[in-house]
This record gives structure tokens, sequence and C-alpha cells, in this order.
């Protein structure tokens, strides 16, 4: 199979058919109200598709085929083995339209084709295969009872799942979900962001041809806040869950107080503390990663190590490395496989990130490279790489969720004030620590209040391992078996016998 190249990929995307309704009881199908939304790339600005616009007649709707499809039990009530078979063939079809839903993805988000291409789609496919060849190998359990007696404790579908994704890895965040959810015999109404609707609205028609009963995945597609809100506030869903800002998050338990109290959880924001101490065992990896670590994505990953903590004693030899690697990441047009560092998902995130960019230099931080917005020629939503020196903790562009490749360096002195450091922040989503001494880099983790902390390297971790975070970066854990307790109701069956 040979490799495409630009000229390929340009000429697929100019002959690339998109769907964009929603999808709702097994059919495409325009909003109830007959609204609509552009859908532009972020490359170059232009209209991709008319996407749905939907509202709260939507969402009734789709609630409603789930709730029928759930009750019916065509697909709840189905043996684990046959939901497992089912779902390893929606896996294999998303790996054979892998071309296509990568297309989809990088003219929706921006992202380099590359990345889609053999991380995001290859990865998706991977979270829905995972969890359904687990589904059959959970077991129930009997409690420890008197001779006469015996307790049974059993899981069961929490019944509709309403699921809420974000824009910057529509695809993955989305079967990061559907995965356990299908798999443990929930329907599901997924709600993708405006900002990237497309391949979730694709992958529910290869779902269906999977052999998924109809009514089990809608897909409601929507402009702002109104799906969100309407499914949050429904008194018909049973389990939430989301990927997101922190700001919806809260907003989102709100919604879930305000009506039936239905189980709510939440992957929210980020800002991950990368800590570098002078006895890593090796710099020059320590700064590549560095690099990928906020330029990876455009530096829109919930995970992006957007606080880079150098020991004092190695920052003159160490940042050199860090502004070195960073020149290997450049903007460039997303279809092209070259290409590492693609665009902004839109206008917003762009004077988001820039406005960033404007504040640390205001509050005195230097950037070393970087710093603006490039290829405006195209069109399209491209910032360079960016690196600030002189920051303190205190500094806005230290404390808040940027979404953009804007790194913060900050000095310490000794891995105590870098605990400090890295813990003074309202997030814990993820955390690094470079060094070659064992005890440190135990006590290290231990002390790191983050629900991922890696060691010698960034972004570690497989399906194996639950992901998510402590304080306001959320609850409940996405990956893993874990994964499968925010989609099951535990039950206490006790008999007398």
């Amino acid at each position: 199979m040979t490799t495409p190249t630009f000229a390929d990929w340009q000429q697929r995307a100019q002959a690339l058919r998109i769907e964009g309704r929603a999808f709702i009881e097994g059919e495409y199908t325009d909003a109830a109200g007959g609204a609509t939304f552009d859908c532009l790339s972020p490359i170059d600005g232009r209209r991709l598709a008319t996407v749905a616009s939907c509202d709260q007649a939507d969402a009734d709707r789709a609630v409603a085929s789930a709730r029928a499809a759930f009750e019916s039990g065509v697909w709840s009530r189905m043996a684990p083995a046959r939901r497992k078979a089912t779902l390893i063939r929606f896996a294999g079809l998303l790996a054979e339209h892998r071309e296509e839903l990568a297309l989809l993805e990088t003219l929706d988000m921006g992202k380099p084709i590359g990345d889609s291409l053999n991380i995001d789609v290859p990865g998706s496919a991977n979270a829905i295969r995972w969890s359904a060849e687990a589904i059959d190998k959970l077991y129930d359990e009997v409690a420890a009872t008197p001779h006469d007696q015996l307790g049974l404790v059993t899981r069961e579908p929490v019944g509709v799942v309403a699921a809420i994704v974000p824009w910057n890895f529509p695809l993955m965040m989305a079967c990061w979900k559907l995965g356990p959810a299908l798999a443990s015999g929930n329907s599901v109404v997924l709600k993708p962001s405006e900002k990237s609707p497309l391949t979730a609205i694709r992958i529910a028609r290869l779902a269906l041809e999977a052999g998924l009963p109809a009514g089990v995945l809608n897909v409601l597609p929507g402009y702002g806040h109104t799906v969100g809100k309407a499914l949050g506030l429904h008194m018909d869903v049973d389990t939430l869950v989301f990927t997101g800002s922190t700001r919806v998050a809260k907003q989102l338990m709100i919604y879930a107080g305000e009506s039936n109290m239905k189980r709510v959880w939440l992957e929210a924001g980020g800002k991950s503390p990368n800590i570098v101490c002078a006895d890593a065992p090796d710099l020059e990896a320590a700064a590549q990663a560095a690099a990928s670590a906020i330029a990876f994505n455009q530096g829109e990953v919930c995970t992006a190590g957007s606080r880079l903590l150098v020991e004092r004693s190695i920052k003159a030899r160490f940042l050199p490395l860090v502004v070195e690697a960073l020149r290997g990441w450049k903007p460039g047009n997303p279809l092209d496989p070259a290409t590492n560092v693609g665009a902004l998902v839109d206008t917003q995130q762009l004077e988001t990130v820039l406005g960033y960019i404007d504040a640390g230099r205001r509050e005195g931080a230097q950037v070393l490279i970087g710093g603006g917005r490039t290829l405006h020629e195209t069109g399209g939503f491209y910032v360079e790489p960016t690196i600030f020196d002189g920051v303190s903790n205190a500094m806005k562009i230290a404390r808040e969720e940027i979404f953009g490749p804007v790194l913060s360096v900050i000095e310490f002195d000794d891995l105590d004030e870098a605990i400090r450091i890295a813990n003074d922040t309202q997030y814990g989503l993820a955390a690094a620590v470079w060094t070659a001494n064992l005890s440190k880099a135990h006590r290290a983790a231990r002390a790191l209040r983050a629900g991922s902390v890696w060691v010698n390297q960034y972004d570690g971790g497989d399906m194996t391992a639950p992901f998510g975070g402590f304080k306001q970066s959320g609850n409940g854990r996405d990956k893993s078996l874990h994964a499968f307790d925010k989609y099951t109701e535990l039950k206490a069956t006790w008999i007398q016998l």
C-alpha cells in the first residue's frame, strides 16, 4: 500500500463527500427545527459542510430513541460475547475507513494528517476493541455469607448515557467513552463539539453497519450549548460523561442537581507540570520531550506540559536544548505528511492563544522563541510554538489553561520547591518528573496531586492505564477496567435460602 502524498490528500479533500446531519434511531436526519451551521476548516477557513444544529426537540427524540432501545433489551440484554463481537466489527470498520476518518479529522480540526492517520484513528479503533474484549471477562461477585444465605453483587448497565466530547481529539475521546458504555449494554447519545463534529457523525453509520441496533447510538451535533444543556437537564438521561473545560464541567454538575441527580463524570482542564531535575538521566531526551509536550496537536491537549519546571543549577545548559528542540516543530499545512504542527481549531482559539502571549509579555516574561501568528496568507489559524522564560507561577500564563503551543519556564532549587510549585494549581490532570534517583522519583510521584504521573518521559501509558484527574481536572476515569465503573450500577441481591 502506497502512502498518500500531500497532493493525494489535497485531491481527496476536494472529492470528499461529507455528511452533516444528526443520527437518530438509525437514520441521518435534519434538525427538527431545520437549523444548520457552517463547519469551517481551520486549514484555510473554507466551508466544509453544512451541519445540523440540534436543539431540545432533537435531544428529546434522541433520548427517547435511546431509552426505547435500552428497555427493549435488544442490546442491553444481549449476551456480552455477542456485544463484544459487534463492537469488534465496529473497530474493524474504523480501521478499514482509516484514511477517510483521518482526512475528516484533519480537515475539521486542523491536526496534522500524519497524527490523524497514525495516532487518532488507530487509537480510536483500539479503544473500542479493548473495551469489547474486556466485557466478557468482567465477573460479578458472591459475598461472604452464612451457609443459609446467598449474597450476590452484580453490575448492570446504567441505561441512557449522554456523552459530550471535545474538539481537540474528537474521534478518540468519543471512542474512549463509546467503548465501555456500549460494551456494558447502555444506549448512548453522543454530542460532538460544533468545532469538529464530522467524524462523530460519520462513525454512527459505521456502528450501524457493524450490527449495533438502531437507537443504541445517536449523534446530535449542535451549535453552542443548546444540546449540551438539554442533555444535562434531561430527566431520562441516567449518566452524563464529559471531556472539556472546567467551566463547562461545573455547569453540567449544576444541571444534574437541578434535574434528576444523574451521575456526572468529568475530565476537565489541566496545567500540567513537567519537572526536570539536575540529575535527569538524559537532558537531550528531556528537552525533546518538553518540546513535544507543548507542540504536539498544536498544544491543544488537556495534558500538555505547559509548565516546564527546571532546576536552577542546570537551566543555563538545559533551556537552549529545549529551544533547539522546539525549532523542529513548525506550523504547516496539515494535509502535508511532513507537517508536525497544524492549525488551531478556529479563529476564536487563535485569538485566545494570541491573547495569552500578549499577557505573558505584559507581565514581564521573555519570549525565547515564537510568539506570534504565522502563515497568514493561507487564511488558516496558525501560531508559532512559543517559550516564555522568567515566568513565576503567579502569572496568568502559568495559572490558566491556554490550549495552545505556549510553554512557561519556571525555576526551582530543590524537589520540595518543585512539588510545591507543581501542586500550586486548581488542576491535577498530569505531571512528569525527570530524575535518575529512584527514591526521588517515587517521592515525587506520591507527592504530585495528579491523575497521571510520568517518570523520565512525558505522556506514557496505554488503554490499560486509567486516565483522569484530581481537583478541578475532574472525576472518574477513562480507559482501563476502571472506566466501566462509570457505565454500570452495582446491585446487591441477598437471598435467604
